[in-house]
């Protein structure tokens, strides 16, 4: 009896410790690996890779990690990678013949952008760091900066480097790769037409091998780069998602004559921080586009009227008749070039000197005409001082998760995704990088049901893989002598479905379209009398038919009406939660990872360095 106390105490510790090696065996508890004890399960399954950082590559690692967060981006990888596939490697093998212009162009460089080796580059980074492993997982940006260096022939320097560089460099390669392909794309498609083959823009999907077009796309044959090409369709380009583009538009003070803007594309948005204690990044925008005043500008209507001010002196002055109708000519030419493009002056009349032309002060202001996807933010912190070295601007900059950007009749609305802050000195320091723990789907399929293109399934609605169950219908030999049955309004046979037996036969094989649309009077053994066989409606529909019929035509329509409601409830408690917004986020320094909250990234305002807005859908 003495040793039993001990036996239960020895048999349970037994248990307990069965126990607690069979939970970490199957269901593996981090807290015993040494992890946070604020992660949660939900948080370790769906943790995220790191990059290593051998040697100063802190700026590196932290563009890349924002880069993989951004949805649209990654998207647009996967389906510009697959456009190239199915085109195949003929259509970006050959470069034009010309540049614009008839300049001459660097084969090395064109080949390179053609073929898009940054681009498939960083889909494999990406697709690296978008991974979700169950462990800690580091990887190296090795791989990718060796694409780079390849791709501009030079080598990268390991030393302290800017992250807002090395991202100019990236996306401004991604977005020449994207038109480069674009215009090769064109030129295939416009040599395929002239030879007869139709062929859509939004894929090629032919082979040029067999066709006898290998010797069209020869360099002698290939059309110039400023070609016309035909126009592509809604549906072939979405565009690189970093690219945007601004408009510079100019106005004369003193006549007010408005030049046409040149667009200009950007993929990163470069804001000043003001040199005070803290402000918004409202305030950055304002600064950014804002109506500028520049004196000492020379205005193309203001010059073509001081040369009409001084031909008509001249004419004054003139005494033989030949001088005057050479003036006059003049003054014609100028203010027919005045009333219809001031800056085209006539080719043939010699204007007075640009330097003797008034000046003119202008008002200048920026305006966004093409939205990007993704919007990019650069804040410069720079302080430059001629007696000394740069400085760093600390000042704090409030930032908002959602970002409303545009007019009130081109409002666009965006939502804050990633961010990278710098903690130093302007000339050393460290960067981290924050990123949204948004899920996004590796491959998307919305085009499911659309015309046939490179990213839709089959060129026609996939059609129902089960058929409507049909009841075989039976031979009636009395058909003559027989009353006719009742029927429900709804078109079902009451009688004959409470009289069979409750599972009635179906036919087990699909018939095609022509066999279940026979002629009228036809008799092959499923159809009587030019009747078709009768469909079984679903138990819920029978049981919807029974109780119209039994019950009061008010109450009925009373359980209908909740019934919808119940259901209308429902769906919209759904949609509201899907549309609830992720409040987690990684912070990511390297190959270190933890977790935070929006609070903790929109405190982030006096390290804040790079944002990365992602454009809302309606």
């Amino acid at each position: 009896m003495p040793d039993k106390p001990l036996t239960v105490i020895t048999y349970a510790a037994s248990a307990s410790l069965a126990a607690i090696a069979l939970v970490y065996f199957f269901n593996p508890n981090y807290l015993m690996d040494g992890e946070s004890s604020t992660s949660s399960a939900s948080t370790r399954k769906k943790g995220v890779v790191g990059l290593s950082n051998p040697a100063n590559d802190c700026f590196i690692n932290s563009i890349l990690q924002s880069l993989a967060g951004l949805g649209e981006l990654r998207l647009y990888l996967i389906r510009e990678l697959h456009r190239r596939k199915l085109d195949g490697h003929e259509v970006y093998a050959l470069v034009p013949a010309d540049g614009v212009d008839g300049k001459s162009i660097d084969l090395h460089k064109m080949r390179s952008l053609q073929s898009g080796e940054v681009t498939q580059g960083m889909k494999d980074v990406i697709d690296g760091l978008n991974e979700r492993p169950i462990y800690k997982k580091i990887m190296s940006a090795g791989n990718f900066i060796a694409v780079l260096e390849h791709a501009f022939g030079t080598n990268i320097s390991k030393s302290q480097q800017d992250a807002q560089e090395f991202l100019q460099i990236v996306a401004e390669r991604l977005s020449d790769e994207y038109h480069a392909g674009k215009d090769a794309r064109h030129r295939a498609v416009g040599l395929l037409t002239r030879q007869g083959t139709n062929v859509k823009p939004a894929g090629l999907g032919v082979s040029l091998e067999g066709n006898g077009l290998e010797e069209s796309l020869s360099p002698t044959n290939m059309p110039s780069i400023s070609e016309p090409h035909p126009s592509p369709t809604s549906d072939e380009e979405t565009g690189f998602p970093l690219e945007g583009q601004t408009e510079s538009q100019i106005e004369c003070q003193f006549c007010h004559f408005i030049p046409k803007a040149n667009p200009v594309s950007f993929v990163m948005l470069t804001l000043t921080v003001p040199q005070k204690n803290s402000t918004t990044l409202n305030e950055c925008f304002d600064a950014y586009f804002k109506t500028e005043y520049i004196d000492d500008y020379k205005c193309d209507k203001c010059r073509l009227q001081h040369a009409l001010t001084m031909f008509t002196k001249e004419l004054a002055t003139a005494r033989s008749e030949e001088a005057k109708a050479a003036i006059q000519t003049k003054i014609d030419r100028v203010k027919d070039a005045i009333e219809k493009d001031p800056e085209q002056p006539p080719k043939d009349v010699v204007l007075p000197d640009s330097k003797l032309a008034p000046e003119r002060r202008i008002a200048r202001h920026v305006r966004i005409t093409a939205f990007p996807k993704v919007l990019v933010i650069h804040l410069s912190r720079s302080i430059f001082d001629s007696r000394s070295s740069s400085t760093k601007n600390a000042a704090k900059v409030s930032f908002p998760e959602q970002l409303p950007l545009g007019g009130l009749l081109d409002r666009r609305k965006y939502k804050l995704l990633g961010l990278v802050s710098h903690k130093g000195t302007h000339n050393s320091g460290h960067y981290e990088s924050f990123r949204r723990q948004h899920l996004y789907a590796p491959y998307s399929t919305p085009h499911v049901r659309q015309d046939s293109g490179p990213y839709s399934i089959s060129a026609t609605p996939g059609p129902s893989t089960v058929p409507s169950p049909r009841i075989a219908a039976t031979p009636n030999n009395h058909a003559e002598g027989k009353a006719s049955l009742p029927t429900d309004p709804e078109g079902v046979d009451l009688v004959s479905l409470s009289t069979s037996s409750p599972t009635p036969s179906i036919s087990s094989t699909p018939q095609s379209s022509s066999s279940t649309r026979p002629s009228s009077g036809s008799d092959d053994g499923n159809i009587l009398h030019g009747r078709p066989p009768t469909s079984v409606p679903p138990p819920a529909q029978l049981q919807d038919i029974m109780e119209r019929r039994l019950m009061p035509q008010g109450d009925f329509s009373s359980r209908r009406t909740s019934a919808a409601s119940n259901i209308v409830s429902v769906s919209d408690s759904i949609l509201k939660r899907k549309k609830k917004t992720s409040d987690r986020w990684w912070r990511i320094s390297d190959d270190k990872i933890k977790e935070c909250k929006t609070s903790e990234v929109l405190g982030m305002q006096k390290e804040v360095y790079m944002l990365f807005y992602e454009m809302e859908k309606d």
